[in-house]
């Protein structure tokens, strides 16, 4: 055990994740055999994340996913109209969107950001196996960005550079706040990797040249080419990886049981890439709180 009772063993790992990270070696990173809930509650299907609130009376899970946050030296934000403000998401099948393109749809996700059309993104997200049915076959791929682009031509990569796209908002972001106007127009493609799409879902805008639309299926293209990285999430794994600097989806290739299949649960946060992040949108806090920013 390292001084504070967390093992050395974690604490080499957090490091080795924040040097890969910092130094551009890996975007996505597995833990397995983390701390679990012993006695998970039987939630259902209508409003998960209220079940979960009333009957889940422990919290080995949502204290691991700090303590990794805090190791990894990613601090953790929140929505404030999105669950509640949680900092802790239930990521688990909701009945209302069933087939929508959300990860709350039980079904398949297509390759995307999270919050594509947001103006505050979370620089990595992890996932928390709680509750992942062992018959069933789901898997959560991931490419990295900087894999991505290296497909794409540099005249190409320009087009993606500027604002000739739009996004549409995430359909549970609409059901939180009704006062959600048109997407932005937006670029694809920032920094060195950053980018910000939702795959079948961002398209050109109206008034955009034609390259852009040449350029968006270039994109289209070049994510069915490269290749990827999937991880099929069991009991106690923890996957953390770059939400701007790659994109991420979920495949369902066998599923035994679809009812069963619905109660499959993973407990995610949100996280900035480093304090000096969380400072730069200190100005988008919501009464006050640090981390939790507003849409």
């Amino acid at each position: 055990m390292a001084d504070g009772g967390v093992p050395a063993r974690l604490l080499e790992a957090a490091e080795q994740i924040r040097i890969e990270r910092s130094q551009g070696l890996a975007e996505a990173h597995v833990l397995r055999n983390c701390p679990v809930d012993e006695d998970l509650p039987e939630i259902g299907n209508e409003d998960p994340s209220a079940e979960k609130k009333s009957l889940k009376s422990t919290f080995i899970g949502e204290g691991f996913l700090e303590l990794l946050a805090q190791i990894t030296r990613t601090p953790l934000l929140s929505y404030a109209n999105r669950f509640g403000g949680d900092f802790f998401i239930d990521v688990i099948a909701i009945n209302k969107y069933l087939g929508k393109q959300t990860g709350y749809n039980g079904g398949e996700v297509v390759f995307h950001n999270d919050r594509t059309a947001h103006p505050v993104r979370a620089d990595y997200i992890t996932l928390l196996g709680m509750r992942c049915p062992t018959e069933d076959l789901v898997y959560t791929g991931f490419v990295s960005g900087r894999r991505l682009i290296a497909e794409l031509s540099p005249e190409i990569q320009q087009v993606l550079r500027q604002p000739y796209f739009i996004t549409p908002f995430d359909v549970v972001s609409r059901d939180a706040n009704t006062e959600l106007g048109a997407t932005p127009t937006h670029a694809i493609l920032s920094g060195v990797s950053s980018l910000r799409y939702l795959d079948t879902h961002t398209a050109t805008a109206p008034d955009a040249p034609v390259e852009a639309k040449d350029a968006l299926l270039a994109l289209k293209n070049a994510l069915t080419r490269v290749p990827k990285e999937r991880h099929r999430m069991q009991e106690g794994d923890v996957l953390t990886f770059a939400n701007q600097h790659g994109l991420h989806n979920r495949e369902q290739i066998e599923i035994s049981d679809a009812r069963r299949a619905l109660g499959r649960w993973l407990l995610k946060t949100y996280a900035f890439a480093d304090q000096a992040a969380a400072d730069a949108h200190s100005d988008a806090w919501i009464d006050g709180v640090p981390g939790k920013v507003g849409d």
